[in-house]
């Protein structure tokens, strides 16, 4: 069986530096997979170029076994990739309920539209609670709500989350990976790139650890959490 997304040998660079040193990895469908390692070591590169933000200079992305390369970001959305930034990016003038609109710009379903908003609502009852307010108001938490509600606008087949918890206080992150949590029971695929290691492998189904642009150990996320040397460098422990 094909997997939902295929990475065989992928190289990015900037310039002459090359940021992603070759990686494979696959997503199969309804899984969870986590990409995880310190700043620096290519998680967000791979994901912006996932998303067609960035070209690679060498390997072969594959959705339903289609290739991705040199497909513009507008069309790899419609092909059913939605990415949730790093930063979040909400339009902070705008509100809350136009933000997650945005989200759905390629759909012409009125009415699945308007129940994929409600559907963002029950999951973030809070931004419901606030539609009309400008989302420039919002926490830090609450903002990564309306950025992973208007990822889900588009109807992702695959939904990419880049750091999601950064920045937010423990109590938020908690509600943020229940969410993950919640997404994933109802069967939406998650490639999570995420700095808390403890939180992204314990939720996930498979995990990679990537090094300066490279993936130096993959597993479970069981088992990579119980791994010696993942624990000692990003667990925090002795």
């Amino acid at each position: 069986m094909t997997a939902l997304l295929e990475v065989e040998d992928l190289r990015v660079a900037y310039g002459k530096i090359e940021a992603v040193k070759g990686i494979s990895f696959k997503v199969d469908a309804g899984e969870v997979v986590t990409l995880i390692g310190t700043n620096g070591a290519g998680k967000t590169t791979t994901l912006r170029t996932l998303s067609g933000l960035l070209k690679p200079v060498g390997g072969q992305i594959r959705f339903e076994g289609k290739p991705l390369n040199g497909v513009p970001a507008h069309r790899i959305v419609s092909l059913g990739l939605a990415h949730s930034p790093e930063g979040r990016h909400i339009f902070p003038r705008m509100t809350i309920e136009e933000n997650l609109l945005l989200g759905a710009f390629l759909r012409r379903d009125a009415a699945g539209i308007q129940k994929d908003v409600r559907k963002a609502y029950d999951l973030f009852p809070i931004l419901g609670e606030r539609r009309r307010q400008a989302a420039g108001t919002l926490s830090g938490g609450e903002q990564q709500m309306l950025a992973m509600g208007r990822a889900l606008m588009s109807q992702p087949k695959l939904l990419m989350l880049d750091e999601p918890s950064m920045g937010l206080s423990p109590i938020m992150m908690q509600k943020i990976m229940s969410t993950i949590t919640e997404l994933r029971a109802t069967g939406t695929t998650i490639l999570l790139v995420e700095q808390n290691a403890q939180a992204a492998l314990s939720l996930a189904d498979q995990g990679h650890v990537m090094e300066t642009g490279r993936v130096v150990l993959s597993g479970t996320g069981r088992d990579l959490l119980h791994d010696e040397s993942v624990r000692k460098a990003y667990l925090g422990e002795d």
